[in-house]
């Protein structure tokens, strides 16, 4: 018998943070009045929506994990309810932050942003995390995995600006590749009611500078990520890198990204990857 295959190594990302805030606060300050009130592609969400949510979620964040704060303590499941709460306190939370003035919104977000910076860089990277990260399935999570969805969330939203007032998004390896890394560990919770047979695989590869191949492992009748590609292929997805964040976060339907995809295998296997969402909401 072989060495049971290597599973995927954690992410860290905590050193990143300072520079997608920069990036962000760079952003926001070159917006005219006209690109505030642009669509993004969230279909409630202009582009000032977006930055009051991005404001709301770490202003949140910051009283709940850092200063102990709860003002609401729900106690439910994804399938009991807790995507109708979260969704409620974003609602709320743009509501009342897209009321002030672009600069207000901005003097605001530099402040919280250093704060953010210094809360998640003192975290124990393989502590407990406050959060669990739900969309991987996980009940507990370890700081390194929340800090990493955190990133996810910063640059995934930033990007849906960029889209919608014209402007270069963040394709860098350094920044997107650990996003991509994150969002792929949505995988065996998505894939959990997908049967395959022992010992073997699906392969997913984002094509472009920042991609890169992760592979999906079935054994004792469950998946989990593996390192490197072990036992019989049934299926292989190739990803252009554009469009790959999109389908992890709702921003794009089925069928175009469908025709986007090149398969190989399994393709129905391989197309399940299109109903991996690594966002809660």
């Amino acid at each position: 018998m072989g060495a049971a295959p290597e599973p995927l190594k954690p992410i860290f990302t905590a050193h990143l943070f300072g520079k997608l805030e920069d990036k962000l606060l760079e952003l926001l300050r070159s917006l005219s009045p006209e690109d505030w009130e642009k669509q993004t592609v969230a279909p409630k969400w202009k582009v000032k929506d977006v930055a009051a949510h991005l404001l709301d979620t770490q202003l949140r964040k910051l009283s709940i994990c850092r200063d102990g704060y709860i003002a609401e303590r729900p106690n439910l499941s994804l399938e009991d309810g807790l995507v109708d709460f979260i969704n409620r306190l974003n609602a709320g939370g743009v509501g009342i932050y897209r009321r002030l003035s672009p600069q207000v919104l901005i003097e605001l977000m530099a402040l919280t942003s250093k704060q953010s910076i210094e809360y998640h860089g003192c975290l124990d990277p393989f502590g407990e995390a406050i959060f669990p990260v739900t969309w991987a399935g996980e009940s507990k999570s370890t700081n390194w995995f929340d800090i990493a969805r955190e990133l996810t969330e910063r640059w995934h939203h930033q990007q849906q600006i960029r889209d919608a007032v014209g402007k270069p998004g963040i394709m860098t390896r350094e920044l997107y590749h650990p996003v991509l890394d994150t969002f792929m560990r949505a995988l065996p919770f998505a894939y959990r009611n997908v049967a395959a047979p022992d010992d073997s695989y699906a392969g997913f590869t984002v094509c472009g500078d920042c991609g890169d191949s992760w592979f999906l492992y079935r054994d004792g009748g469950a998946w989990r990520l593996i390192a490197s590609p072990a036992g019989k292929k049934i299926a292989e997805a190739n990803i252009p890198q554009e469009i790959a964040w999109r389908i992890f976060t709702k921003g794009i339907d089925r069928d175009s990204a469908q025709a986007d995809i090149e398969t190989s295998g399994d393709r129905e296997t391989a197309l399940h990857i299109l109903k991996t969402i690594a966002i809660v909401g």
